[in-house]
């Protein structure tokens, strides 16, 4: 059986996790709205993780609505001790699964709680802050009156750790100077680098980089450079993918998600897969002639 351990720790706030976790927004249907196709599968693929060594599962109760949060709750509660549960909070959505922003001060504070309700937790291990002042990347705006509400469910012990999604440079350099941040969350994968310098910057300062869209997401990763090298290693493209992120910086943590227990396997393997110096070279280049996801 894969194990999630063999890709090596960071910590995570308080928390050490290992650096391949599991990312829930495929536990809910299409879009991460309405029900799972097959509820069951979801369980399973939940307690597959936790049995593999996964010990940080990414989640949102925005999927869905509420739908996966009940599932994990389903499959793993009462929680083990090791587990650390990140949660996103920032969006909302309307009645045909549109993404909208959820910003207020009302706002923040009910989807803290409804995350605290649905997850059956008295606190939320991590809670990263989503900004949405662009649907597609992050654009510049003041996140000062949204992390006032979150510091202050901080203080009321609901929220043990601050994180940001979806943000710039300079909003994590604003933030910082308000709280301290464990992790951010961006969209980065080798054909997505936008953050390289955000990465090292951060890993110097011991907080991590949380990779969304690993592997290119609703459209893979698809070059032939990365294929190539994924048959010569005898693995998939989406394995070399991910093995390159773990190989990328020592703060990077992975949360491939899936909705099958088979697609988790072979996310999970990933982590056992040493990289020749070489390949490394090959696929970190891979942005820089142009190959497109």
């Amino acid at each position: 059986m894969s194990n999630a351990a063999n890709a090596s720790a960071f910590k995570l706030g308080t928390r050490t996790v290992n650096r391949i976790g599991y990312g829930a927004m495929q536990l809910a249907g299409r879009g991460a709205f309405g029900p799972p196709r097959d509820h069951g599968e979801a369980i399973a693929v939940l307690r597959e993780a936790i049995a593999s060594g996964v010990n940080h599962i990414d989640t949102s109760d925005f999927y869905g609505p509420h739908i996966t949060n009940a599932i994990i709750r389903e499959a793993l509660h009462p929680y083990s001790d090791g587990l650390t549960i990140v949660t996103k909070i920032g969006a909302k959505r309307d009645s045909k699964g549109a993404w909208m922003p959820a910003l207020s001060r009302e706002d923040i504070i009910e989807a803290v709680h409804d995350n605290l309700r649905n997850l059956r937790i008295d606190a939320i291990d991590v809670v990263n802050l989503r900004a949405m002042f662009h649907p597609h990347h992050p654009a510049e705006g003041s996140l000062d009156a949204h992390l006032e509400a979150l510091i202050d469910l901080q203080q009321q012990g609901l929220v043990r750790h601050i994180g940001l999604s979806h943000v710039t440079p300079k909003q994590i350099s604003d933030t910082r100077k308000m709280c301290k941040i464990v992790c951010v969350q961006n969209h980065y994968n080798l054909a997505q680098r936008d953050d390289d310098t955000l990465i090292d910057e951060l890993a110097r300062d011991g907080i991590a980089y949380v990779p969304y869209f690993p592997a290119g997401g609703f459209t893979p990763l698809q070059s032939r450079e990365l294929s190539l090298i994924a048959t010569n290693l005898e693995a998939t493209p989406r394995q070399i993918a991910l093995a390159w992120l773990l190989a990328r910086a020592p703060n990077i943590l992975l949360i491939p998600g899936t909705s099958k227990v088979a697609h988790l396997r072979e996310n999970l393997a990933a982590s056992a897969i040493k990289l020749p110096d070489d390949a490394v070279t090959r696929l970190s280049a891979i942005a820089a002639s142009g190959s497109k996801p």
